[in-house]
């Protein structure tokens, strides 16, 4: 197999972003962190400045922050968060741009499930959870997910256009097996207060599907699109174990997931608003060492000698850094590349509108998030676009704007050239269908 240079994959990679006509289509690379990289081997410089510190988090990733924030809520302060890039945040940051914040990488919680007491704990604390109930400003609005499939878009991942009898029968036994599943309380986030020793870790989730006999190619493609989707490996490739739990590990008929315009940047953002002056930016660690019966951390810049450490960074960077590690060998990691598209305007759709996950079916990309799609500015941008999009109420001259669990509605008319907007009603509180300005 013949490996392209990094100078022939950028060019690969740019293929189709210069417009073969009016103005080119400009863009870089983000987080190349190649010169880091390269350094890793000289474990720090000699002669560094000391620093005597407690507790060291290394990786200001979520899990860095999230245990800085776990500190700081048990009464303990003396400790420093060391991260490589200039902001935290990890594949959980966000951009912003004169349109909207975005995310870069991680954009959505799926809803936590009763075990995860500590994620709500934090949700809570953030507002996302309010008297036990998930604020709807939170709550992906509809349409969620839509996909493209012989031709034109339908609503929802599972393929419906073209799918026969025995397509959909495959699809009614496939989820019952998966409530079955997540009835046994083995497939549960976090994965250690459920999981057990199981058979289905030593066969791939495309071989238990042929054990169950499910030969429909739509199903198939939905599973493997899931596998990709939260693994980054085919379904041939992940375990039968791992490829239930993406499943079974969801409560049945959630509403969620979460998210927000900047994706799990929002996160980000509420984290660092609480232990943003523990973190060093620009900080990467080049070596952890024993020192006696404490540990020196060395970034280059500075030498922490501390009682603890806190290794929050990927798994794969530890025999690289931290001294006597054992190499990481079951850890395997799939690159993602994700590109951040700014959009003039919005494209004309036919059959429905734009969903927050938009999906292509049997395409080798993952499809695309609509950023904007948690943003009221979106819905009113989309009446410009198609005045006629809202359904007439009591009132022949009004229009609105209904929301499938979008938590806006809007109360509109059409007049000549114009779209005049009469009302915006939080769907929280009663809207009657007869509204009269």
């Amino acid at each position: 197999m013949v490996q392209p240079s990094r100078r022939k994959f950028v060019s690969a990679a740019l293929v189709g972003l210069t417009a073969k006509a009016g103005r080119p289509i400009t863009g870089l690379f983000l987080d190349d962190g190649l010169p880091v990289g390269h350094h890793l081997g000289d474990r720090g410089r000699s002669g560094a400045p000391e620093i005597r510190v407690p507790v060291v988090i290394v990786g200001g990733g979520i899990a860095g922050l999230s245990a800085a924030w776990r500190l700081l809520k048990k009464g303990f302060r003396d400790f420093v968060l060391l991260e490589l890039h200039a902001e935290a945040g990890g594949n959980s940051r966000s951009g912003e741009n004169g349109i909207s914040r975005y995310p870069l990488a991680a954009h959505y919680v799926p809803l936590p499930n009763r075990e995860a007491a500590l994620v709500r704990e934090l949700f809570e604390e953030f507002g996302a959870i309010e008297d036990g109930k998930y604020n709807e400003r939170y709550l992906c609005f509809a349409p969620q997910e839509r996909l493209f499939l012989h031709g034109r878009w339908q609503e929802g991942l599972e393929p419906e256009i073209a799918a026969t009898a025995r397509d959909r029968e495959q699809y009614q036994r496939f989820n019952d097996l998966m409530q079955q599943f997540r009835a046994t309380g083995q497939f549960t986030i976090p994965v250690e207060v459920g999981a057990r020793p199981s058979g289905l870790d030593r066969i791939s989730i495309d071989a238990w599907l042929d054990q169950q006999k499910f030969d429909s190619p739509y199903l198939r493609w939905y599973v493997d699109y899931a596998c990709r989707d939260d693994y980054g490996a085919r379904a041939a490739d992940i375990s039968a174990w791992a490829g239930i739990h993406y499943f079974a590990s969801r409560e049945h008929g959630d509403k969620g997931p979460l998210t927000w315009t900047e994706g799990n940047g929002w996160i980000v953002r509420q984290l660092m608003n609480r232990v943003g002056s523990h973190v060093r930016g620009n900080s990467p660690v080049y070596a952890i060492r024993r020192d006696g019966t404490r540990f020196r951390v060395s970034t280059g810049a500075a030498d922490y000698n501390t009682d603890v450490v806190i290794f929050a960074a990927p798994t794969f960077l530890a025999p690289h850094v931290v001294e006597d590690a054992p190499p990481a060998h079951s850890f395997v990691y799939s690159p993602w590349l994700t590109a951040i598209l700014t959009l003039d305007r919005l494209p004309r759709e036919r059959e429905t509108e734009p969903a927050w996950d938009n999906v292509i079916y049997d395409s080798p990309a993952l499809g695309y998030v609509v950023a904007t799609h948690m943003s009221l500015r979106t819905r009113i941008d989309r009446l410009l676009t198609n005045p006629f999009i809202g359904v007439i109420s009591t009132n022949p001259h009004i229009r609105i704007l209904p929301p499938t669990r979008y938590p806006y509605r809007i109360y509109y008319t059409v007049q000549a050239d114009d779209v005049v907007i009469l009302h915006i009603r939080h769907t929280a509180r009663s809207a009657p269908n007869d509204f009269s300005p």
